[in-house]
């Protein structure tokens, strides 16, 4: 059976990177991804430490929003992969992944991001194409 999700909302919303799931990072643990992925700009532990306590994902990014590394463009991808890994080590995750089958997966968002998702028909949906390389390595 072939589908789609489109917006990772609703029952979908475990795909998210707002979504509560503990992470691994550089030894650290945070709450979501979102947090993570934000304090790898951070240029120091403490920053690094402020954008993990941070008290919801949405503050997270506004911290990290701060800090842009020279090599940023280059890691991004790269650190992602490594935090949504992280994130479906966790089995109740993992099986709802599965779940998806063969599923395309979109991160379709109203706020412009064309980078990991698609906007109003337009995107390269790199967080998509990163979650669905995760599943079929579960497999």
């Amino acid at each position: 059976m072939s589908g789609a999700v489109v917006g990772f909302v609703g029952e979908w919303a475990f795909l998210s990177n707002f979504h509560p799931a503990w992470v691994d990072f550089d030894g650290d643990l945070y709450p979501t991804v979102e947090h993570a992925y934000q304090a790898a700009k951070a240029p120091s532990r403490e920053d690094r430490t402020s954008i993990r306590l941070a008290t919801t994902p949405g503050r997270a990014k506004a911290l990290g929003g701060r800090f842009s590394p020279v090599d940023w463009e280059d890691r991004k991808v790269r650190i992602m992969k490594e935090l949504l890994v992280s994130k479906f080590i966790n089995v109740g995750l993992q099986e709802k992944l599965l779940s998806t089958e063969d599923w395309i997966l979109v991160e379709d968002n109203s706020w412009g991001d064309t980078f990991w998702g698609v906007c109003n028909g337009v995107g390269t949906n790199v967080l998509g194409l990163l979650l669905m390389e995760v599943r079929e390595t579960l497999r």
